[in-house]
């Protein structure tokens, strides 16, 4: 199986989750469910359970919760399903406090048992149960619950790609996750500023299950913000303006860094962008260690990296308010896991004339929001409410999604978050300015 030539995902937000179209469900679940076991196919068992950092976890881990998921939400809706493996439900629950005790997340490294063939036959099991669920009349609510555990296994695709990243970038040898992915360069499109005036703007999405269109709960409820006065970036910050960055001194020079930032950079030695060798020629990506293309977007910085660079240039982060405004009429396109880079490229193909480039795909873009809740915000019911609410605390929003995350994931109000000092995903950003 190919990690890199899989037809595109159907959407799994076409399937309606009142149980009409339970069929189209199906077929979205078990496309989903084989695109996670193509992106596993390259590693091999060892490769599957490392876990380099407790920030990331093994891959054998994310095939086994991700199936967790669906055995606990959705053939578990049923009082009398029993599980088929019923110790495993310790080992796979991630974070959902109210069904019950975890593994602890830093020790995910050391589960040499259930091997992966036990992980992946257990896959097996759950999806042809599930499979068997969809054929005839199901409960709305547990289609509900499928359609979220598609998402959500979506979110661990990119996990997984991200995390074996990591985890092959520590060993020495630095071996490639698959050695034959194209590498494309290009040139950066010169930088332009799109100005927007003050105006009051409606951003979020409306709160599903209620609405049609799938959104996670921190998406919602859709309100209205005041925009200030502001210009955007008509791209992302490419590596070759951030090498400049880094020749100017920027790691040096104290006034560009919040004092965490500062703090964090001199303690850990932080002089480049995570991946960067220290001669700034090269790059570890999921092909191997390759040359920097100049005109790619810089990738796997840190919110206070970012928040540096965007004082040494002069601007600023855009707020998410301010991302999602202009995103928000465009077309969901761009280099994304399904294109096969599974790295940041320039431009690639016709852009939209007079509008801000590569707000999808490439790079997710930091802003400078916190992740909060919007008003009158409500979590899922029961356990899934845990999903994401319990989280507004100490992260920043990031936008757009990466060339890691699939194309039918995304969507303009899509909220990212990650702690200010995490590097270790594809991550860059978008300049805004203040307009007087």
């Amino acid at each position: 199986m190919s990690a890199v030539n899989d037809p595109a995902l159907p959407d799994p937000q076409s399937a309606d989750p009142s149980g009409a179209d339970s069929k189209a469900l199906r077929e979205a679940f078990l496309r989903v469910r084989q695109r996670t076991l193509s992106l596993a196919a390259p590693l091999s068992a060892e490769d599957a359970m490392v876990q380099s950092m407790p920030d990331a976890s093994p891959a054998k881990w994310h095939l086994g919760h991700t199936t967790w998921f669906f055995e606990r939400f959705v053939l578990g809706h049923d009082p009398g399903y029993r599980p088929i493996e019923p110790d495993w439900h310790f080992i796979f629950n991630s974070y959902y406090e109210t069904v019950g005790p975890m593994h602890a997340r830093p020790m995910r490294g050391l589960l040499s048992r259930p091997s992966l063939q036990e992980v992946v036959d257990y896959r097996q099991m759950v999806d042809e149960r599930v499979a068997c669920l969809l054929s005839g009349g199901v409960d709305p609510e547990v289609l509900e619950h499928l359609t979220l555990g598609l998402h959500h296994e979506q979110q661990h695709q990119e996990l997984l790609l991200t995390d074996i990243k990591h985890a092959l970038w520590c060993n020495p040898l630095r071996p490639a996750y698959q050695p034959e992915l194209q590498a494309v360069t290009g040139e950066a499109r010169p930088l332009e500023w799109h100005r927007v005036d003050e105006q009051l703007v409606e951003v979020g999405a409306p709160p599903w299950p209620a609405a049609t269109a799938f959104a996670f709960d921190s998406e919602s409820p859709r309100h209205r913000v005041l925009l200030q006065p502001h210009a955007l970036a008509s791209r992302p910050v490419t590596n070759a303006e951030y090498r400049a960055f880094i020749d100017d001194g920027g790691y040096r020079t104290v006034d560009l860094w919040l004092s965490d930032g500062w703090a964090r950079i001199n303690a850990e030695g932080w002089t480049r962008p995570f991946y960067w060798d220290e001669d700034l020629e090269r790059e570890f990506t999921l092909g191997g260690v390759r040359p920097i293309d100049p005109a790619a977007p810089v990738s796997h910085l840190s919110y206070i990296e970012a928040d540096a660079f965007a004082r040494w240039a002069g601007a600023r982060l855009p707020t998410e308010f301010e991302w999602e405004h202009a995103a928000a009429p465009l077309p969901v396109r761009g280099n994304f896991a399904d294109r096969g880079l599974l790295h940041p490229a320039a431009a690639l193909g016709p852009v939209d004339a007079g509008a801000p480039m590569q707000m999808f795909g490439d790079v997710w873009e930091w802003t400078s929001s916190a992740y909060a809740a919007y008003p009158a915000f409500r979590p899922l019911p029961g356990s899934l409410g845990e999903y994401n609410g319990k989280f507004m605390s100490g992260q920043q929003v990031l936008r757009g999604g990466s060339c890691a995350s699939p194309a039918d994931h995304m969507r303009a109000s899509y909220r990212n978050f990650f702690h200010p000092p995490d590097r270790w995903q594809f991550s860059g950003l978008r300049l805004a300015r203040d307009i007087r």
